[in-house]
């Protein structure tokens, strides 16, 4: 049965999310929101928080994440429909009447999916025939090992181009409903339908739901099928036409895996094809997806924001190095420009030329790869970089071209505090390129000498301002990764504290989950466990001499070490990161404070632990 938008968008207006939540679990309010204890995972303090007015709710302790549809449904462990039921009754509506029309379609739907369900099994079972020996030993070369196989159902269709048709007979489905799913299509002479696949790896197309609604074909390599006739060469990939299952312009490979990825803290990377998403999943880059074989559409931009949970949306897109990968991403930038929201971005990785995923992490492993991705640029970055690479802006003249060039790119920006931000960089940009070094010289500084060509090879991008606030979120971070027996005093403060930065919020989130189920972990195993889950260049960025120069009681043979756990001797870490909370409140800007902060500054960075001690009990008797 199909549910209008309409209704659903009624139900979730007339209900209150925290109210249908308080009917299942004991709810607390927490200032303008809700708290409880997650009903999906054990917890000892609440991290689960309540938004009536975004009506969302959301767990810091497992990632769940819903609204008030999804939390019926996850918690009463029941479908779409019933979950809709039960709430449109409690809202005082009426259920739709059903559409004969549109439950015959959902009907045939069905039966679609089943067919292609089938149809997976079937290339995949192809693979274990000793006929095509040769092909797993191939696949098995490239790196596709049974793991890989089974998570993406790859599988094989032989050449015979009835075999498929007739398997599919025997199950019951028909020509009509094998050619409107796209496996078979009619013989333009007259003869019996064939297999739309022969002689291809077969790559499984799934929706958001994990359901098989397409596939794509990769042509053997040359010395392992016959030769064409009249010299002719097959395409290297071929992939499913749309269908009422698919959608190639609004669909991307991995969806359904990257979705629940992007919700356990995973980048989302964009990749060329299908080899190149196994072998980033492969890797431990489980948000890895691409398109079906065509350019990145407007309706695949939009679904890779709506997999990312957090307020600072930026997929990485990835490109090939050379000339060809550079028009890519500028046909890529200009669909985006007009679709940019605050908050909704992109940034832009070039790959090594003659290198693609999956190339470059069988030739550099991991680290290769992680190199590309953190290297990449924000997409006023790459529009500066697109816009200035090999130009020469000796004269006034071409400068004011270049400005006039990226104003008329910001025009195409439909959003106005977007266009807003870019003028601004525009401005900040081309003076720092052309200004600043001619007003340094007027103002005695050094004469500098700008290169001829290019202000980007001139030009270096300027790093991220160090942001206090987040100097704080990873001294936190810091002294559970590095003494992860200090968490079940700080679970409390730990879980419930904010955290600015996505990445590091996706981290913490993914430290309660395994300090939870494993309290006994060391260190080193956590941070394996971590970097496992994605999270190394964010573990790499908080333990090093930067933060711990700033709290040196969180290094591995800190403070804390050896301490913690002793009640006379251990620092009350709970309290010292409640003060952090005023350290950076946008309200503790009292001059008399100032001098009590920066105090709390040197006596962390010289590990002095009876000071800091000393400090908290003042801290909490005065009511800093």
């Amino acid at each position: 049965m199909s549910i209008p938008p309409r209704f659903l968008d009624e139900i979730r207006s007339r209900l209150s999310l925290s109210d249908i939540i308080g009917k299942r679990v004991k709810v607390t309010r927490a200032g303008r929101e809700h708290k409880a204890c997650c009903p999906f995972h054990r917890e000892k303090t609440p991290s689960f928080t309540i938004n009536d007015d975004k009506g969302f709710y959301h767990c810091f302790g497992c990632g769940a994440h819903g609204d008030v549809i999804g939390f019926v449904m996850q918690h009463d462990n029941l479908s779409f429909i019933d979950a809709v039921g039960i709430l449109s009754a409690e809202a005082g509506l009426q259920m739709p009447a059903p559409d004969p029309a549109q439950e015959r379609q959902a009907e045939k739907s069905r039966g679609l999916y089943e067919l292609m369900d089938e149809a997976c099994a079937w290339f995949t079972a192809r693979l274990q025939d000793t006929a095509h020996e040769d092909v797993l030993t191939y696949l098995e070369k490239r790196g596709l090992e049974e793991e890989s196989r089974a998570r993406f159902r790859i599988g094989f269709a032989p050449a015979d181009g009835q075999a498929l048709r007739a398997y599919l007979q025997q199950a019951g489905f028909r020509d009509e409903d094998m050619i409107e799913a796209g496996v078979i299509k009619p013989s333009a002479k007259g003869g019996a339908p064939y297999a739309f696949f022969r002689d291809r790896v077969m790559f499984p197309v799934t929706d958001r739901r994990g359901r098989v609604v397409a596939f794509g074909g990769r042509t053997l390599p040359e010395d392992m099928r016959p030769p064409g006739r009249d010299g002719f060469k097959p395409p290297k990939y071929i992939n499913s036409s749309d269908t009422p299952l698919f959608d190639k312009g609004r669909m991307l490979y991995a969806e359904s895996i990257a979705r629940q990825a992007a919700r356990e803290g995973h980048s989302l990377i964009v990749t060329e094809g299908y080899m190149d998403v196994i072998a980033c999943h492969s890797a431990g880059f489980k948000g890895a997806v691409a398109p079906m074989g065509t350019a990145l559409t407007e309706e695949q931009i939009l679904s890779l924001w709506s997999m990312m949970e957090y307020n600072d949306k930026m997929p990485i897109l990835c490109f090939d190095g050379d000339n060809a990968g550079r028009r890519a991403a500028s046909r890529a930038c200009e669909r985006i420009l007009p679709l940019l929201k605050p908050g909704k971005g992109v940034r832009f990785a070039f790959l090594p030329e003659g290198e693609d995923p999956d190339s470059l992490l069988r030739s550099s492993g991991r680290q290769g790869l992680q190199a590309i991705l953190a290297s990449s640029l924000s997409l006023f970055d790459f529009l500066w970089a697109a816009h200035t690479t090999g130009r020469n802006f000796d004269t006034p003249e071409s400068r004011a071209g270049l400005d006039k060039d990226l104003q008329k790119v910001v025009s195409a920006m439909a959003d106005t505090e977007i266009q807003r931000h870019y003028k601004a960089l525009i401005r900040s940009r081309i003076s720092e390129a052309f200004f600043k070094p001619y007003q340094s010289q007027r103002n005695g500084g050094p004469s500098i000498k700008r290169p001829a060509g290019s202000p980007a090879s001139g030009v270096k991008i300027r790093s991220a301002r160090w942001d206090k606030t987040i100097l704080w979120e990873k001294v936190l971070l810091a002294a559970v990764l590095n003494h992860p027996y200090v968490y079940p005093n700080l679970d409390e403060d730990f879980g419930n504290f904010p955290i600015t930065s996505p990445r590091l919020n996706a981290l913490r989130q993914k430290v309660i989950t395994i300090l939870e189920e494993e309290p006994d972990l060391e260190s080193p195993d956590l941070q394996h466990k971590l970097r496992a889950e994605g999270f190394a260049q964010e573990i790499d960025d908080i333990l090093n001499e930067s933060v711990y120069v700033h709290a040196a009681f969180c290094k591995p043979d800190g403070a804390l070490s050896g301490a913690v756990g002793s009640a006379t001797n251990s620092m009350d870490i709970g309290s010292w990161f409640r003060v952090r909370d005023g350290l950076v409140d946008k309200d503790y800007k009292q001059e008399n404070r100032q001098g009590w902060r920066q105090a709390v500054v040197q006596a962390s960075s010289e590990d002095d632990e009876e000071k800091l001690k000393s400090m908290m009990r003042a801290r909490t008797s005065e009511e800093l």
